[in-house]
């Protein structure tokens, strides 16, 4: 039984969103499923999808928390 876990982060995708909406995890949980089937051959229902949304706090990206980074490429940028 495959378990796909999807990792976003709480950002939402829309200004003023605070995480992805049920519809568009639907979707992520939809097409996963759907691609183990076509490349695995792995049913349907006995595939899981996890979606674990990740606070903007908890992850960094060059060396930097997040929001730091976003600031200091926007200065240069």
């Amino acid at each position: 039984m495959p378990i796909v876990t999807i990792q976003v982060t709480r950002e939402g995708t829309t200004p003023g969103a605070a995480s992805i909406t049920a519809e568009e995890k639907a979707a992520l949980i939809k097409g996963s499923s759907q691609l183990l089937l076509d490349v695995l051959g792995k049913p349907l229902d006995s595939t899981f999808v996890v979606i674990e949304e990740v606070d903007l706090d908890n992850w960094g990206w060059g060396g930097l928390p997040v929001p730091e980074f976003r600031r200091r490429r926007a200065q240069t940028g």
